[in-house]
């Protein structure tokens, strides 16, 4: 069974894949730019010391996204 949460919501050492994203405009080219698209796999490999932002390796490549960014990504965890 697939649960959907949005990207904020994924725990470090958690990977899941991306169903949706409801950002608009030039954010939504940059997050786009870097490969976060629909079906791209994604991992949480950590939040900073003060939670935000969080770091994803997405596509070989670790970014950091900042919470009011993730929470407009949808991702499906696989159980």
């Amino acid at each position: 069974m697939n649960e959907s949460i949005t990207l904020k919501e994924l725990r470090p050492g958690c990977r899941a894949v991306v169903s949706g994203m409801s950002s608009s405009g030039s954010m939504r080219r940059r997050l786009m730019d870097i490969g976060l698209t629909e079906n791209t796999t994604v991992e949480c490999v950590g939040r900073s010391a003060a939670g935000d932002p969080s770091a994803y390796l997405i596509r070989g490549a670790v970014i950091a996204i900042r919470s009011e960014d993730s929470e407009k990504i949808t991702v499906r965890i696989r159980r």
